[in-house]
């Protein structure tokens, strides 16, 4: 480096930010694709209730399976290629989704795989979480990444609910065709805008512009902190084998999952069940959405506060109570908007709580553990869907109310869980250490 005062790489870290939260905004906005899909496609394809389950969740499949490789990318070539990449395959989703409406308005059972597969491409943007973190992380010095990751996470987690509030008023106006072209479109206009305007960390621009990298003088001219440490495989090794690791990935699993699995859930739900209006059941999912997207926030103050396993504890004891009353509001459309937002509290706490724990039962492997935790914890939001859909096959209508009882055994496995995960981290020296 010829100048250890002078940066040579582009853009900013406030640019860095908006741009990998706009990825992740419109990436994750693929998820709420499915709700007016599954809705609509029930009665024409003669859906039995787990091929709706499979349907409404075949979003998350992708965007979860996909978060661990994509995540460890970054580490050898940024977050911009990884990015464009997922981008690219939900942007596909969305246009044959489109392609079917248009060239069959009315569709036929036959062309049930078409909408399953293209559900999974949908679902590939769900996946940027996993490169905006480190991409994010490796901008931003250690003393701000906190509210950095606070405002990546908490905007980007608002594209379901806003979403699932807009679609409904589109498909009204313009009719399901012309809706998903203009999702696409946004959507392209995204891929366009992130290859032109976004950059990756400087590391990253040294390496393709073949200055040689030292991390002292980087940090000097530049700022940045963190350099990739070329071991991100070993980290999710450490954090597999250390039992810890899985226990919160079983909370993710419930929390994360559950939210992605009701997002697509819900408009089905207020719809079959309660009989309202597309609009309408929009406008619920997305009040359940947006609740537990910004209560996330608050979740994180309070793990700061008083603790994660407080606040994990706490949590999980919520969800239960909402699901209970989601349970028995078969006939209650006020009973179970209240049970909705139970749950939204528990899962928006939960969230932000069990990363808090993250770091403090895998400090060896962090990023490991992470990886393991959001990705594999994200396929909840594929599991959950199918399960909640065989109550609606045994009991008919009711099974979409008695559906949330599944809820309530994940929770009460969560809690025990959690006694395990406690007693453990209470023996001398068990908290702080790391799987060999």
């Amino acid at each position: 480096m010829s100048d250890e005062n002078v940066c040579y790489a582009q853009s900013s870290r406030g640019a860095a930010l908006f741009w990998t939260t706009l990825a992740f905004f419109g990436g994750f906005a693929g998820v709420s694709a499915f709700g007016p899909i599954v809705s609509k496609l029930k009665d024409a394809l003669a859906l039995s209730p787990l091929a709706m389950g499979l349907m409404a969740a075949s979003p998350a499949l992708t965007g979860s399976l996909l978060r661990i490789p994509f995540g460890a990318m970054v580490d050898r070539m940024g977050g911009k290629k990884p990015i464009l990449i997922l981008l690219v395959l939900a942007a596909l989703g969305i246009a044959g989704i489109t392609m079917m409406f248009w060239m069959y308005p009315a569709p036929t059972p036959s062309q049930y795989p078409f909408f399953l597969i293209f559900g999974m491409l949908c679902g590939s943007g769900i996946a940027v979480f996993s490169v905006g973190i480190p991409t994010v992380s490796y901008w931003y010095p250690q003393k701000t990444q906190g509210s950095a990751l606070a405002i990546y996470a908490g905007l980007g987690n608002l594209a379901p609910g806003l979403f699932a509030l807009l679609l409904p008023f589109l498909v009204i106006s313009l009719g399901f065709s012309a809706s998903y072209v203009i999702w696409s479109a946004l959507l392209v206009v995204l891929v366009v805008l992130i290859l032109l305007f976004m950059k990756d960390a400087p590391y990253f621009q040294y390496r393709e512009m073949g200055i040689d990298i030292d991390p002292d003088a980087l940090l000097l001219a530049c700022g940045e902190e963190l350099v990739p440490s070329g071991t991100a495989m070993e980290s999710i090794r450490k954090a597999g084998s250390d039992w810890r690791t899985w226990i919160l990935t079983y909370f993710y699993f419930v929390t994360f999952g559950g939210f992605i699995a009701l997002t697509v859930w819900f408009p089905t739900y207020w719809s079959q069940l309660h009989h309202v209006s597309l609009v309408k059941a929009g406008g619920l999912t997305a009040l359940y959405s947006l609740s537990a997207s910004l209560l996330r926030v608050l979740g994180g103050y309070a793990s700061d506060k008083i603790g994660g396993e407080k606040v994990t504890l706490l949590s999980f004891v919520v969800v239960g109570i909402g699901a209970l009353f989601m349970g028995v509001s078969a006939t209650s459309g006020g009973l179970a908007t209240a049970g909705m937002m139970i749950m939204a509290l528990g899962m928006g706490f939960a969230n932000a709580a069990v990363f808090k724990l993250v770091p403090k039962y895998s400090p060896a492997a962090v990023g490991g553990a992470a990886g393991i935790v959001g990705g594999l914890g994200a396929f909840g939001g594929f599991v959950i869907p199918p399960l909640m859909g065989l109550f609606v096959k045994y009991k008919g209508l009711p099974g979409y109310s008695h559906g949330f009882y599944v809820f309530l055994g994940l929770s009460a496995a969560a809690l025990m869980l959690f006694g395990v995960l406690h007693r453990a981290s209470a023996e001398p020296g068990k908290e702080a250490v790391a799987a060999p």
